[in-house]
């Protein structure tokens, strides 16, 4: 924000790596891009563990979910980092009221999946949740 003036959301950024609409623009995406998917390697050669992360659902739920995601943040004008963090910080109304949508859905697809259809993250992990 404090060098280029604008809002660092995850999906714009992406977006503009994706389509760039100029030579520099496309350069300082695919930068930090590329320290996004560095730095767990990094981590690993620093600490000697290696980063985990568990997905309790299945690939196609993944890529569903992703596509929706990503719909969702064309339409909404950004994500939850775009508008979560960064717009919540510049007071901005618009973000504010994006991030209680966000959280509000959140909230209903919780409930939805864990009490409506029993099923949900806890039941992929044993039940950690």
């Amino acid at each position: 924000m404090a060098n280029f003036g604008r809002v660092m959301g995850a999906m714009g950024i992406l977006a503009g790596f994706l389509m760039p609409t100029s030579r520099s623009d496309w350069g300082w995406r695919t930068s930090l891009l590329a320290g996004m998917v560095s730095a767990p390697a990094l981590f690993w050669l620093v600490s000697g563990q290696s980063v985990t992360v568990q997905v309790p659902v299945s690939s196609a739920a993944m890529i569903i979910g992703g596509l929706i995601v990503g719909v969702g943040a064309t339409y909404g004008g950004g994500g939850t980092s775009g508008h979560g963090v960064c717009g919540i910080a510049r007071l901005s109304p618009r973000s504010i009221v994006a991030t209680v949508v966000f959280m509000i859905a959140a909230v209903v697809t919780v409930y939805v999946t864990r009490h409506i259809f029993g099923t949900g993250i806890s039941s992929g992990i044993g039940g950690a949740l």
